[in-house]
């Protein structure tokens, strides 16, 4: 029995894709945004969905995010991360995290919020992400920030850990 291709594409699972930039201040802090459509109050990097519907890859729904969401528009550096990051109730999401550099004084005067989404931003200190970030994000970032210090590539995670790595027990 043959089927058509796009009734065997229809039938694929279905996947989100996202791509965030991680923005840092001179002092080694984050830039987050908060977004005001998110129930749980929790904040992000600047970022959004891949529209690969339109033929987007990562790399240009990172620095289109940038634009709309804070007004910079960047190039976006090195892939730090790649995340698969699964949840109850909803498909996995695939997240691409590129390096955005250390901003300038007058690239953070220039920042302009996308009010539609975004309420406020903050320079945010790494051992305070955990306060501002889904426990899944803050552990993503925190890979990226070390994969860009040593050097060693692309971190690819699995709801920010690494392949084999575990949580400590509570």
């Amino acid at each position: 029995m043959t089927t058509d291709f796009a009734t065997y594409i229809a039938g694929l699972p279905k996947i989100i894709a996202g791509a965030n930039t991680l923005f840092r201040s001179a002092d080694g802090r984050v830039l987050l945004v908060e977004p005001n459509y998110r129930d749980d109050g929790t904040w992000t990097l600047p970022g959004g969905t891949i529209e690969s519907d339109a033929g987007e890859s990562p790399r240009e729904a990172a620095r289109r995010e940038t634009l709309e969401e804070i007004g910079l528009d960047l190039e976006p550096g090195a892939l730090l991360a790649v995340d698969w990051i699964t949840g109850p109730g909803r498909p996995a999401l695939a997240r691409y995290l590129y390096d955005g550099g250390v901003l300038t004084p007058a690239q953070f005067d220039a920042i302009r919020l996308q009010e539609e989404e975004l309420d406020s931003w903050e320079l945010v200190a790494v051992d305070a992400l955990d306060d501002y970030l889904h426990p899944v994000a803050a552990r993503g970032v925190r890979a990226a920030l070390a994969a860009l210090e040593s050097g060693s590539g692309t971190a690819e995670l699995v709801n920010g850990l690494a392949p084999g790595e575990r949580l400590p027990p509570r």
